[in-house]
């Protein structure tokens, strides 16, 4: 249905408020406030053309049962795979060589306390002789590289081989580049395998890792290939998994039966998810940012050529590089030109997709090892690249772009401890239409890292989630909305793990007492709106107690009608559990 907002009506002489859904052929239903917990936001990332059911009809209750089908073999599935595991058989590594406290002691930064929970989970897991398959969750540049490569330090010591898969070359080659500095103090032989290689150089690569002599081999899916052999393999370390196809993920399930398997991801995966798959897959989420990190200096101004100049002489000062993003293939060497007039000394490259991937590389490669200042280029920036000397982002024709489009390429800037900005230029703000004024002030609001940000990027989220569970779990993650895919899939796991579940009763109390927000209490109908939802959707004495005072310190002493609400929260749920309907 479609939320038309908060009514108010006299019902019994007292007052009462209800939230007017509109269905199919302009059908209304009112459902009070105080049973708010009946009703979720539908969120998808289809969030076009959604179409509302008619009511009383049974669409939405085939919708549901279908994917609670799918549900079902999902979890299936996963455990199935998960009991298979326990049964088999792996290596156990033994515990840490004395020279293990010496590669770790190496790192030059402090760890978070989310990266060092980390590594221990993958210690652990190495140590028991069942396969790990351990997925690593963090955004780039929140050191999931640095996880991997004590946790293949660990294996090559106990003299196993350790591969490690990257979708692109360009990130493989990243890979390489941080792994031979890591090593460096270490007699680790660490070889790269992928199409940069001259034929030659590939074909001693395999040769010498056939025999054993390579302790870490790095590469992209040419790792996969049958002519690659490694005797000797202990560890797989799998970068952003869900970017390979159909035919390399079966040849990882294979793999992953019998050696230890390391999953890295960017894929940010909604908090509530992820507690849905916690029993199933063991997962770690580096949330924390790193000490030094600080917020991106976001500005959203006007097109000018005095400002993109002050935005690239203030970076190329630093000696830093500048990213310059503008999405039309068909202007972009016109806008390489006027750039170039702008800051005449500076060295210039331009990238986009219709470049053959070869040329594309090249210039991402030269623009990594400081041969360019600016990088002309299209979204196509590659997303797991780190760039660290690159800390100036200027996005043209802001307005165009998506948030979650804007956070993902502003993402690109900041990764190291300097200060980094991004400009979003837009034509004066007479053009622009009401919602790219909308996303460029939440843009701007939540250019601090962490949180904030969360809540305008939920389809950044949504998106993630349908990565996680695959194509075909992201159709019924849209049919049915987020909120309640979540919390079907919480409810088919517990079922499957045979845990007690209460029946779903719905208690309907009436009291003819007031249980109302007053308006003058809390005056915004969208806070009023969530207060009810939580409080109804609460599901301890506990969780009641810490909306309570959070309410108290927020609007002041509560009212009557509010304590009401609460005490019919609890009535609800005691009934519930004794089973009165």
């Amino acid at each position: 249905g479609r939320f038309e907002g908060l009514q108010t009506i006299t019902s019994q002489g007292a007052e009462r408020e209800f939230m007017l859904l509109v269905y199919a052929d302009d059908a209304k239903l009112f459902v009070p406030v105080e049973r708010l917990d009946l009703v979720s936001r539908y969120s998808s990332a289809e969030a076009t053309g959604t179409q509302v059911d008619r009511l009383g009809g049974l669409g939405w209750q085939r919708t549901k049962a279908k994917a609670k089908r799918a549900m079902r073999d999902m979890a299936d599935e996963l455990l199935r795979l998960y009991a298979e595991r326990k049964l088999v058989q792996g290596y156990a590594f033994s515990a840490d060589a004395p020279w293990q406290h010496e590669f770790e002691d190496a790192f030059p930064y402090d760890l978070t306390v989310d990266q060092a929970k980390a590594i221990v989970d993958v210690k652990d897991d190495m140590e028991t002789a069942r396969p790990m398959d351990r997925l690593i969750i963090g955004d780039v540049g929140y050191g999931k590289t640095e996880v991997a490569m004590r946790a293949a330090f660990k294996a090559v010591m106990d003299g196993k081989q350790v591969a490690v898969l990257s979708p692109t070359t360009i990130l493989a080659y990243q890979h390489y580049e941080s792994f031979r500095k890591r090593f460096a103090a270490f007699p680790a032989k660490i070889d790269l395998l992928s199409r940069f290689r001259s034929k030659g150089e590939q074909k001693s690569v395999t040769e010498s890792t056939k025999n054993g002599d390579v302790d870490v081999l790095i590469g992209t899916h040419r790792i996969l290939s049958n002519d690659v052999t490694l005797p000797k393999l202990g560890l797989l370390v799998v970068d952003e998994e869900q970017r390979f196809g159909v035919a390399h993920k079966e040849k990882l399930k294979q793999l992953k039966k019998k050696v230890d398997v390391l999953t890295l991801s960017a894929t940010p995966i909604p908090r509530t998810l992820n507690m849905s798959l916690i029993g199933m897959r063991d997962m770690s989420v580096i949330e924390t940012p790193p000490r030094d990190r600080l917020a991106i200096n976001t500005q959203v101004v006007q097109f000018s050529e005095n400002v993109i100049r002050s935005a690239i002489e203030l970076e190329l000062s630093r000696n830093g590089q500048v990213f310059f993003i503008h999405n039309r293939v068909e202007t972009i060497e016109a806008i390489a030109a006027l750039v170039q007039k702008i800051v005449p000394n500076a060295r210039i490259a331009i990238g986009h997709g219709q470049m053959n991937e070869k040329e594309m590389e090249q210039i991402m490669l030269d623009f990594i090892d400081y041969k360019y200042d600016i990088l002309v280029a299209t979204t196509i920036v590659e997303n797991g690249i780190d760039i660290p000397r690159a800390n100036t982002i200027i996005i043209n024709r802001a307005d165009n772009y998506g948030l979650s489009q804007l956070y993902q390429l502003r993402g690109r800037v900041g990764r190291s401890n300097r200060r980094a900005y991004a400009y979003l230029l837009i034509p004066s703000e007479l053009e622009l239409t009401p919602i790219a004024r909308r996303r460029l002030s939440a843009i701007r609001e939540f250019s601090d890292l962490g949180a904030g940000f969360r809540l305008a990027a939920l389809d950044l989220e949504l998106r993630g989630a349908g990565n996680i569970l695959g194509g075909q779990q992201s159709g019924h993650l849209d049919a049915l909305g987020f909120d309640l895919y979540t919390k079907m899939l919480d409810r088919t796991i517990a079922e499957i793990r045979g845990d007690e579940i209460a029946d779903e009763i719905n208690v309907s109390i009436n009291l003819g007492v007031d249980v109302s927000i007053p308006k003058e209490y809390v005056v915004e109908a969208s806070q009023r709106l969530r207060t009810y939802k939580r409080i109804s959707s609460a599901e301890s004495e506990d969780d009641l107690v810490a909306i309570h005072r959070e309410i108290e310190d927020r609007y002041g002493r509560i009212p009557e009608p509010v304590e009401n609400l609460f005490l019919f929260g609890r009535l609800r749920k005691l009934a519930e559990r004794i089973g009165i309907v």
